[in-house]
């Protein structure tokens, strides 16, 4: 038997301001915006080259979900990014306006970093080292 996680949902609190960020500060790619009727949307996402790792963003429409957003794990890293090339990477994204809330150090299993997306949710942005199995 083969699964996969097909989508994780991202509370946001505007579609067009998440697409915004996730696509021109992560450069991840729009898979898909389908008006769904009332205001609703499905929105999807993905790191460039991703074939499988997609995010669907998903505006709170309740207070209850947005007072989660930005805060889905309770301050927790919540997602972690992997690259190919984190020195590479890393300088695009900061200029880009990424807000890293460390510096890059190195760990067993490789380079990493953390940075907020622009609700506020932490993420891991990591290079794995080749001998790493995360």
């Amino acid at each position: 038997m083969k699964q996969k996680i097909g989508l994780v949902a991202l509370l946001v609190s505007d579609y067009d301001e998440a697409i915004s960020f996730y696509t021109g500060k992560l450069h991840f790619d729009l898979l898909e915006d389908t008006d769904l009727g009332n205001g609703k949307r499905w929105v999807v996402v993905a790191p460039p080259g991703s074939l499988e790792s997609r995010l669907l963003l998903a505006k709170a429409t309740s207070p209850q979900q947005g007072s989660s957003v930005g805060n889905q794990t309770g301050g927790r890293v919540f997602l972690f990014l992997y690259t190919d090339d984190f020195w590479r990477d890393y300088p695009v994204m900061k200029t880009a306006g990424v807000q890293f809330i460390e510096e890059p150090r190195e760990e067993i299993f490789g380079t990493v970093c953390v940075f907020e997306d622009l609700y506020g949710n932490k993420w891991d942005f990591i290079e794995l080292k080749a001998t790493a199995n995360h």
